[in-house]
């Protein structure tokens, strides 16, 4: 699994942002907006395109377009959402579909509640949008599902990454799929923090991602 982490002035200073525990809800949205499109520029440098000829007002220009299937965004329900409007508007034409898996705060692992997307994913690239990669178990998850319906290309977004959640993606990716399961799988990410603390947080991280968007609930 391919692991970027994005660097460049502007990410590091909206993430900082998103971490002051002063940020209320508007302004994290709005950030989380904003950081999520700068994070698919840099997911996207692979999306798949054809070579294309257009007529400019003066003469023929190459030129490339997105090829079909076109790409599938995915955002996992709820915090990922908060992610999906700053996806869209970088790829205006993906298709979109859901997923929705909740962690069990005592077992730390994941269960799926809600299935909408394609059963037949065969040649598709998928975007994954999920806010914090923590102990893994849901992106490891999600990915896998993925792979079994088809997906020979997947990339997670995710704002912030914990090392130990993508030791366990990783781990628990070749457990399932095995390593040569001719797959691409990455994740992109905004920074790479310290650690998980016993509670399966990330440190220093900026807290629970849905309740910062969207209020506790």
């Amino acid at each position: 699994m391919e692991i970027h982490v994005v660097d460049h002035p502007l990410v590091a200073h909206k993430l900082t942002t998103l971490r002051d525990v002063r940020t209320d809800s508007p302004t994290f949205r709005r950030l989380t907006d904003e950081l999520v499109t700068l994070l698919a520029y840099e997911a996207t440098r692979d999306v798949r395109v054809a070579d294309v000829t257009v007529e400019t007002p003066v003469a023929p220009a190459p030129g490339v377009q997105l090829t079909r299937p076109t790409p599938l965004v995915i955002p996992i329900l709820r915090a990922g959402l908060g992610m999906l409007d700053g996806m869209t508007r970088l790829l205006p034409t993906a298709e979109v579909g859901f997923l929705g898996m909740a962690r069990d705060e005592r077992t730390l692992q994941p269960a799926t509640y809600a299935d909408r997307l394609p059963q037949d994913l065969s040649g598709r690239q998928c975007y994954v949008l999920d806010p914090m990669l923590a102990t893994g178990g849901t992106l490891a998850a999600s990915m896998r599902l993925l792979v079994e319906r088809g997906a020979d290309h997947i990339t997670a977004i995710c704002l912030l990454a914990a090392p130990e959640g993508l030791r366990a993606v990783e781990k628990r990716l070749a457990e399932s799929l095995g390593d040569d399961n001719g797959a691409t799988l990455r994740v992109v990410t905004a920074a790479v923090d310290e650690r998980l603390n016993e509670h399966g947080f990330i440190v220093p991280g900026l807290g629970d991602a849905g309740d910062r968007l969207y209020g506790c609930v």
